[in-house]
């Protein structure tokens, strides 16, 4: 007799992929649905890539594979397309709130890095269609390529109403709206992590761990939970360590996938500014503050990829709080820190905040960030 777990295990998803769309299956809920589309290759137009590519279950829900940029922006579908962004991680994505100007005036929320998409629906729309992503030539093509499947056809209408085919930009909504359900189950946001079995008296943290977790959320040795707390308590269940805000940190420009993804080296990524509900300047150059859930699994980092390492992540924030010349030079390449790719709006107030760091405290901060990984992929920090 044939049945059909909930949500399949992560175990099977590696294993299997997804499940055989063109054979007679029981009727799905909406979050199962979205799993199958989630790992079905059949969304991408040479049907070799699926939105695990990117956000890869086995990897944090980020992008593992290597690429000519090094790894820090995703192959296209077409075999040869780069992007100019690196894809952020897919897990607890769940918890930031729809996009919005807040009454105190500040950018919060949405998904990308630029928060363009208002929501996990809207976000997952976009890949399909991208063509230096997934490459489908439009919301049309794909609807007719599911229903090839019974599957599909049978539990589109299930769920979403006989006729839904009969209008394709209904149906790629039905589409996303599955996905968006199945990124909202427990699989992308288990809190299961070193830090959440130390809340709950489970886990001792090591002195690095607790040292580290006492600077992260001082209000005198960091900065830290400026931007990376959500909740009021720092020892409050479910912190996402993000507050959802957008800011300027002075990243630079990631010059080794400039090389090669065909973007002019003259481009200046405006991050927030490059929303097209954003016409403010003095929002160009903010990005969206990342949760750190599996931060030291999900490299590389900011926006760009441009940092392979999450020490020089820290020592990057260091550099604007020491007057130390060693603190100025960037040790993946051995040189001073490049100039921001966007020289405005960069958020000092906040940089500048706490004072320089020892060698002992930003090991520290880094130990403690290796905490919050998931117990599913704590095999990944050795």
């Amino acid at each position: 007799m044939k049945y059909f777990v909930y949500l399949l295990s992560l175990t099977a998803l590696l294993s299997t992929g997804f499940i055989a769309a063109d054979t007679e299956q029981p009727l799905l809920n909406k979050a199962q649905l979205g799993q199958q589309l989630f790992f079905d290759t059949r969304l991408s137009a040479n049907r070799s890539e699926s939105c695990a590519s990117c956000h890869a279950p086995q990897a944090g829900f980020a992008d593992p594979r290597n690429n000519a940029a090094q790894g820090a922006v995703s192959l296209g579908d077409d075999g040869h397309s780069l992007g100019d962004r690196n894809a952020p991680t897919a897990s607890y994505a769940m918890f930031s709130p729809d996009f919005q100007l807040t009454d105190e005036g500040v950018y919060k929320g949405g998904q990308f890095h630029d928060g363009r998409a208002k929501d996990l629906q809207e976000q997952a729309g976009g890949p399909p269609t991208n063509p230096i992503e997934m490459g489908m030539p439009s919301t049309a093509a794909l609807m007719a390529r599911l229903q090839e499947m019974p599957l599909y056809r049978k539990n589109f209408t299930a769920l979403y109403g006989a006729d839904i085919f009969a209008q394709p930009d209904q149906a790629y909504k039905a589409m996303t709206d599955s996905i968006a359900a199945f990124e909202r189950t427990e699989e992308f946001a288990p809190f299961d992590s070193k830090y959440d079995r130390f809340l709950r008296g489970e886990y001792q943290l090591s002195p690095e761990e607790e040292l580290g977790r006492t600077l992260f959320f001082s209000q005198q040795f960091t900065n830290c939970n400026q931007c990376h707390q959500l909740k009021a308590s720092p020892r409050a269940k479910g912190e996402t360590f993000s507050n959802y805000e957008y800011h300027n940190i002075g990243v630079p420009v990631n010059s080794v996938a400039r090389a090669v993804n065909g973007v002019s080296p003259e481009y200046i990524d405006r991050g927030l500014l490059d929303n097209p509900a954003v016409s403010d300047p003095a929002q160009a150059g903010k990005f969206k503050v990342p949760t750190l859930r599996n931060v030291a699994v999900t490299g590389p980092y900011m926006h760009n990829g441009v940092f392979k390492d999450l020490r020089t992540v820290v020592l990057f924030y260091n550099k604007y709080n020491s007057r130390s010349r060693a603190r100025q030079i960037n040790p993946e390449t051995g040189e001073t820190w490049q100039a921001p790719e966007v020289d405005q709006n960069i958020s000092l107030k906040e940089l500048e905040s706490g004072p320089a760091l020892t060698d002992q405290r930003i090991d520290a901060l880094v130990a403690f960030m290796k905490t919050l990984t998931d117990k599913r992929y704590e095999a990944l920090l050795n």
